[in-house]
């Protein structure tokens, strides 16, 4: 990219205040040109490797880093991670189903969707005493932050009232909290803010152009929107997405630039590996190649050097030996406990047993 090129580029770098961090990418990408065509290796590799925060990734810049030989990504993106972060800690967090099934969205991943036979009953929002339990339970077990989901296409006012209580009674415990409740509007996010909420987490799953092939119920601007809601409230954002959809390593990069090239940088980046589940379109996909999910890590790190990066949805399948890999590529975070909402997740006693093999210690 020629200078000037450069200039205007880092000029639209920033994303507006209603969420429109996809039409800013795709003005960057004009400029720098679309196509993840060719060999990226010659482009100038200091700035991708300096461990400085930045919000101005191209996307070839990003391609390039998929590109590398393995060995080399493992390389930059270990070196990155103990610049900002102690390599042997990892945070545990625990995800709880406040409220299961019966949503009317349509992404070809969830279980919970009320569009697909996938056995998973709908139940309502469960009450404050035993959400506090679970929270017990899980600062009992190590845990630091607690997040709450519910099965919804947003929350309606009625459903906020009792989930802000449940926020309150996690937060006086001393944990982190954090919740999943699909779309917010600006009103909302103030309200859970409020209340104390830490984080929101709200993903966008997978780079613009395949996510309608796997969304069709909101768009892309949908998600932007809600997490320019919860930085103007003042909370933290938590949000990443997914590997094994079918997608390709150019809709990898994708997603992991939108999310460098917002004006911040979300404090927590989950990468999932897509738990295939009966009834749901995506249940025949092809198996993912773990290796795909230690890229993805790997390049997370690199482009946001200070954010948390967590292994969420798909650890049950991970041998003990790619976990190592991704730790070494600079997750620090984990999904911990036996069930992940409605999916089963690594169990706790193994991933005990697999932190003290490695060394790895508890963060708080």
């Amino acid at each position: 990219m020629m200078p000037k090129q450069a200039g205007r580029a880092r000029m639209i770098a920033g994303h507006s205040a209603d969420g429109s961090a996809l039409g800013a990418a795709m003005a960057r990408r004009r400029l720098q040109g679309s196509s993840t065509e060719g060999d990226f290796s010659t482009l100038p590799q200091k700035k991708a490797i300096s461990g400085e925060i930045r919000c101005d990734w191209s996307l070839p810049e990003v391609m390039a880093l998929f590109r590398l030989p393995l060995p080399e990504l493992l390389r930059r993106a270990h070196r990155i991670h103990c610049r900002h972060f102690d390599p042997r800690e990892v945070q545990l967090c625990v995800l709880l189903s406040i409220k299961t099934g019966g949503c009317p969205e349509d992404c070809a991943y969830c279980p919970q969707s009320a569009r697909y036979r996938t056995g998973v009953r709908p139940t309502p929002l469960l009450d404050l005493k035993e959400v506090r339990t679970r929270a017990l339970q899980a600062r009992d077990q190590g845990a630091s932050r607690f997040c709450m989901g519910a099965a919804w296409r947003g929350p309606r006012p009625r459903d906020l009232p009792p989930v802000l209580e449940m926020i309150s009674a996690v937060k006086d415990l001393g944990l982190e909290t954090c919740a999943t409740l699909g779309l917010l509007d600006a009103g909302q996010a103030r309200l859970l803010k409020g209340a104390g909420l830490d984080f929101y987490n709200h993903n966008i799953d997978t780079s613009p152009g395949f996510y309608r092939k796997v969304v069709g119920t909101r768009a892309y601007q949908d998600r932007l929107r809600t997490l320019a809601h919860v930085r103007q409230a003042g909370m933290a954002v938590c949000c990443g997405g997914i590997v094994g959809m079918g997608e390709s390593v150019a809709d990898r990069a994708e997603m992991l630039q939108v999310l460098a090239t917002l004006p911040r940088h979300p404090e927590s980046v989950p990468i999932n590996l897509l738990h295939r589940s009966p009834g749901t379109p995506l249940a025949d996909a092809a198996p993912a190649d773990p290796l795909d999910l230690v890229r993805a890590v790997s390049v997370a790190r690199i482009v946001m050097p200070a954010s948390r990066v967590r292994l969420a949805a798909g650890r049950d399948e991970l041998s003990d030996e790619f976990h190592a890999l991704c730790f070494h590529a600079g997750a620090n975070s984990i999904f911990y406990g036996e069930r992940l909402l409605t999916t089963k997740n690594s169990a706790v006693a193994r991933d005990r047993r697999l932190l003290q093999r490695l060394g790895m210690v508890v963060s708080h």
